[in-house]
């Protein structure tokens, strides 16, 4: 009897998984690695990544002209790779209009037709910004066409005086003509249910991604937490503070985190999912590959 439960119990689950993997996507985030070591380490994680058949690959940068054709190389070595399409992360913060225009038809000219257009952060906290996201956007629809993702924050921007503000800056984003946003990570998914339905409101159509980020190490979702404005739970505090000593069970604990984020957005309707991979894969692969991919 009780094999015949627990049979039935994994039917439920599978056909509930069955359902929610039809029609899901995903995309995946790395940055530049600063070592021979680290290009090894990435390029691994790409290889296995691309057996899920993402939607897009998006590489980072820094803000300085070298991170900028790091940013390329790796681009194109994915690219190369994989076959599939791979976005460059462009900021304008530093940048002229004439620099930032040599370099979008440079992308445009080399076969890239896909960028991540941001602001930027600069080193200098209390620098003034001549030229925000929605400037580049604007640019870049000038020089070609490409197809634009751009950031959203549910839980505000970090300089954002409010939530209205930051629904305003991203209408003006699309409305110069950015093809979709994705937001940062988050851990609440009320706070992406409540930002998409305001996106609604003020009439953004296009598509808000969520962005997912694996927990690999508490200590370090702490940090980035306080960097990008994004609240923890208390539960988690709760939960992870008894594992400081088990990075194995905090990854265990966060892959679990992340499968109930996923599913509960999927039930909502969301079906594209964007990782910020850390240039990892093992656990994003796994996550994907129990959503059926």
């Amino acid at each position: 009897m009780s094999f015949l439960k627990n049979k039935y119990h994994k039917d439920i689950i599978d056909q509930k998984l069955n359902n929610l993997n039809k029609k899901m996507k995903y995309s995946f985030e790395f940055f530049p690695p600063k070592n021979i070591d680290s290009e090894n380490k990435l390029f691994n994680s790409v290889i296995k990544l691309n057996e899920l058949k993402p939607f897009f690959f998006s590489v980072t940068y820094g803000a300085n002209s070298g991170e900028r054709e790091k940013t390329y190389k790796i681009v194109k070595k994915i690219h190369e790779k994989t076959g599939v399409i791979t976005a460059p992360h462009l900021t304008c913060v530093d940048s002229t209009t004439l620099e930032l225009e040599k370099i979008a038809k440079f992308y445009w000219e080399n076969g890239v037709r896909s960028i991540f257009a941001l602001r930027g952060d600069s080193n200098d906290k209390y620098h003034l910004h001549e030229m925000y996201a929605c400037d580049l956007v604007i640019l870049l629809k000038k020089i070609a066409d490409f197809d634009i993702s751009v950031a959203a924050y549910p839980e505000t921007h970090p300089e954002s005086t409010n939530s209205k503000s930051d629904i305003l800056n991203l209408k003006k984003k699309i409305d110069a003509g950015a093809n979709r946003a994705i937001t940062q990570f988050f851990f609440n998914t009320e706070s992406y249910l409540r930002f998409r339905d305001n996106c609604i409101k003020n009439n953004i159509n296009v598509e808000i991604i969520p962005g997912i980020l694996p927990i690999y190490n508490f200590e370090q979702l702490k940090r980035f937490s306080k960097m990008t404005n994004v609240s923890i739970p208390y539960w988690m505090f709760e939960i992870f503070d008894t594992l400081t000593d088990d990075l194995v069970a905090q990854k265990v604990i966060g892959a679990s985190i992340v499968i109930d984020i996923i599913k509960n957005l999927s039930e909502e309707g969301v079906k594209n999912f964007h990782f910020y991979t850390l240039n990892q894969s093992d656990i994003v692969y796994s996550i994907c590959r129990l959503f059926g991919l």
